[in-house]
């Protein structure tokens, strides 16, 4: 599943080629997606001009003045730039035609994805409304966390977890930032010290950030590609490596299920 450093490598892949093109059309092959596109979306678009394309959470926003296309990727879609009218296959199912020849074409093998519109402020939205701050923001600091989870019993992973806490943390990323932190990932919430917080808040942006430059790489993979390049991740530390020696210390790597998920930790790095 695209994790928030895929979905922001995408919005940098996509970004520089659309933002300031103007609409020409919108094919909509497949509309059923996890919530129907809009019938009225080609009507909603013609003729007008993309200001920007920007990311909150893992949803990707390409805002109009009169209104914002959100696009979330689901479990297993992705965008493309593409500068010809190459023939759609069968997973594509949505293409937004530029007036100068491009086109920004959805994949989504497993239509769990989205494409919704917003007329007006897009932090309106359900989708939007009630989510946490950004975890690369000055928002997403040591005070805040330990404000945010005082009265939390639930273990440290599952409230990172939490987009009402911060957005965008996933399974993978959790478990890695968590062990670059050196917190057992059972530890409850309300446990944690301002330190360990501020901790726990330099290792999930550090985490992000190198997951983020890793993908710096692939940007040209945006345009004119047959979209099926996978997903990235850096190398990781704990996650999926069972058994496996820590790279700190030695120990083997545990695992154990938390909230459903799979969880990596270090049994003596974190305590």
């Amino acid at each position: 599943m695209p994790e928030l450093p895929e979905v922001e490598t995408t919005r940098r892949g996509i970004a520089p080629h659309l933002e300031g093109s103007t609409v020409a059309e919108v094919i909509i092959r497949e509309p059923r997606l996890r919530w129907p596109v809009p019938a009225d979306l080609p009507a909603l678009l013609a003729n007008r001009k993309v200001e920007s394309i920007e990311r909150r959470a893992k949803y990707l926003l390409l805002r109009f003045s009169h209104g914002t296309v959100i696009i979330h990727l689901g479990m297993s879609g992705n965008l493309r730039v593409l500068t010809e009218p190459f023939p759609a296959e069968k997973h594509d199912h949505v293409d937004i035609v530029f007036t100068d020849g491009k086109r920004l074409r959805l994949r989504d093998p497993r239509r769990f994805g989205a494409v919704l519109w917003q007329a007006g402020a897009d932090n309106a939205h359900p989708l939007l409304a009630a989510l946490g701050p950004e975890p690369l923001s000055p928002a997403f600091n040591a005070d805040y966390l330990q404000a945010a989870i005082a009265s939390k019993r639930v273990a440290i992973k599952l409230a990172l977890m939490d987009n009402h806490i911060v957005v965008g943390v996933g399974n993978i990323y959790a478990s890695e930032s968590l062990f670059r932190a050196r917190i057992d990932p059972r530890r409850p919430a309300q446990s944690l010290s301002h330190h360990e917080c501020s901790r726990i808040v330099m290792a999930v942006k550090e985490t992000l950030e190198a997951a983020i430059n890793v993908g710096g790489s692939t940007l040209r993979d945006y345009v004119d590609s047959d979209g099926k390049a996978g997903y990235f991740m850096l190398q990781s530390q704990v996650y999926g490596r069972t058994g496996e020696p820590c790279r700190i210390c030695g120990t083997p790597i545990s695992q154990f299920r938390l909230g459903q998920r799979s969880t990596f930790y270090c049994p003596s790095c974190q305590r």
